[in-house]
């Protein structure tokens, strides 16, 4: 007869941050992807729905060379045309960016790019 031990085995893990942010992330990629994150994860709906929640309120936040930046979104303002003119006359090369939530990001050539990085993280997530 063999005698199995039920210690140490157990449903619950112990998710780090990093992970839990990672998984919340994936689960916002696009529309009504909540359940089949969790399933894939196999973790319930309500505990990736609480943990959406302490995202949005900024309780829960993985730890990282990269911190939260704080960005407005304005609508384009109309530049008269001898603006523009002067403009490209300088010189000034720009980089356009059209990011996957439809949105377009227009910054000059010389940005650097970690900052280029972390700006299209958090308008990503936007």
């Amino acid at each position: 007869m063999e005698v199995l031990s039920a210690s140490g085995v157990g449903r619950r893990r112990g998710w780090t941050d990093e992970d839990k942010v990672r998984i919340v992330e994936e689960s916002l990629r696009g529309a009504r992807q909540g359940a089949p994150t969790a399933r894939r994860h196999g973790i319930s709906r309500s505990l990736l729905t609480r943990w959406r929640r302490e995202f949005r309120e900024g309780l829960l936040r993985a730890e990282g060379p990269f911190g939260f930046t704080p960005l407005q979104i304005a609508p384009e303002v109309p530049r008269p045309a001898r603006e523009e003119t002067c403009r490209s006359q300088a010189g000034q090369d720009r980089i356009e960016v059209m990011l996957t939530n439809g949105r377009r990001l227009v910054i000059g050539a010389g940005v650097d790019l970690e900052r280029l990085a972390r700006l299209v993280r958090v308008l990503e997530r936007a």
